[in-house]
């Protein structure tokens, strides 16, 4: 029987995962953002397309590689905690 505890356990493991999956991602957007806020600091150049376009591009290439590290932890996830308790195993 499933009651509230195993409800609010299941929505804290998905938080956790939610934020260890994204944490990679953010955290060279933010690395980016600061690179470059410091360089058009120094420059005094404000272009919006030169923040914009290196950060999304760092994004997409940490994305890219990080993709196989967080469908394993979503599938892990799914397989080992969920699906057992919808299939009424646990």
């Amino acid at each position: 029987m499933i009651n509230e505890f195993v409800i609010y356990d299941f929505v804290r493991q998905a938080l956790w995962i939610a934020f260890v999956i994204s944490l990679p991602v953010l955290s060279v957007a933010l690395l980016t953002g600061l690179l470059i806020g410091m360089f058009q600091a120094m420059t005094s150049i404000q272009e919006l397309t030169l923040t914009f376009v290196p950060k999304l591009g760092a994004m997409m290439l940490v994305y890219w590689l990080t993709m196989s590290f967080m469908t394993e932890t979503l599938v892990s996830y799914f397989q080992s905690e969920l699906i057992p308790v919808i299939a009424g195993a646990r």
